[in-house]
């Protein structure tokens, strides 16, 4: 299908059982929850769905079930996070044969790459397929940053269509639109920069919490949309603390533990992710309970 780059992309969770064994049908019951609060696209087996942590048949397995699962309501995407080059073209052409219709791109893991090394692996990952991608720029965590200037380098690649800014730099956005034009289409994917970034032309959101509060964030999302900036505000302010939980180093297990509260899934992540223990713990269950004693209503139209 062709992927409409608009809207809640969920950055979706995969489940384990208590022994990290892989848990499909509780993953695939999650995407039921989400496909049902409206969201417009999914993106699986990204930082948050864990991607690292599986193997290359388990990421497979995924893929071909959530592709039979959604069935066409919504585009199906998949991160690609690898080692090498060729690792990532290789899965890359593994995912198209799995039926997925657009790949959510990563630089290639633990080298820091420079530009020229970064920019010729999307444009080999570009080939690899021919599906359209989001390229992942996120240089706060994978220590690898894709500048305004090498997207107008990388201009000549046309399936590279979307930018998932992650850079924490708000003012990107602006810099991309100042150098580059409508060539990309720009998607938010720091959740508590989610209305700033619609505001300064972002089309899209790449969304953590929205696993565990996805009523919420398409009441977010339909209002910062639809300029309706003072609601918008409100839903934000209550809505901020839980968002920066998508900011930091554990934000897997801090999302997990989310849904475990909102009774969406387990908490249960695969080592070396740890669910969370002591005092830590404690501090973001007091976040995420807060969060859920004084969560807004939800009008019938949203």
């Amino acid at each position: 299908m062709n992927v409409n780059w608009h809207g809640i992309f969920p950055a979706a969770t995969t489940h384990f059982h208590d022994d990290q064994s892989l848990d499909l049908p509780a993953t695939l019951g999650h995407l039921d929850v989400l496909l049902e609060a409206g969201i417009d696209g999914m993106i699986m087996l990204g930082t948050v769905g864990e991607n690292c942590s599986l193997e290359q048949q388990e990421k497979l397995e995924v893929l071909k079930a959530t592709v039979e699962r959604v069935a066409g309501r919504v585009p199906v995407l998949t991160g690609v996070a690898e080692y090498t080059t060729a690792r990532a073209c290789r899965y890359a052409a593994d995912a198209q044969h799995a039926g997925v219709d657009g790949l959510m791109v990563l630089p290639a893991m633990v080298y820091k790459a420079d530009s020229r090394e970064t920019m010729t692996h999307f444009r080999a990952v570009a080939g690899a397929t021919d599906l359209p991608i989001m390229v992942y720029n996120n240089p706060l965590a994978y220590g690898v940053d894709i500048t305004p200037e090498m997207f107008v380098e990388l201009a000549d690649t046309p399936t590279l269509a979307v930018i998932k800014e992650s850079s924490d730099n708000v003012r990107r956005i602006t810099d991309v639109k100042n150098l580059c034009g409508d060539r990309y289409v720009l998607f938010s994917g720091v959740d508590d920069l989610v209305v700033e970034s619609v505001l300064l032309g972002a089309t899209g959101w790449v969304a953590g919490l929205v696993n565990a509060f996805p009523h919420e964030s398409r009441l977010l999302w339909n209002l910062a949309t639809a300029g309706r900036w003072e609601e918008a505000r409100d839903v934000y302010r209550w809505f901020t603390p839980l968002l920066h939980l998508d900011t930091r180093i554990k934000l897997v297990q801090y999302i997990k533990l989310a849904l475990r509260e909102c009774g969406l899934g387990s908490e249960m992540v695969r080592a070396p992710r740890l669910p969370l223990a002591g005092r830590e713990r404690e501090e973001v269950l007091g976040i995420i309970r807060r969060a859920i004693e004084t969560r807004p209503k939800i009008p019938v139209a949203a």
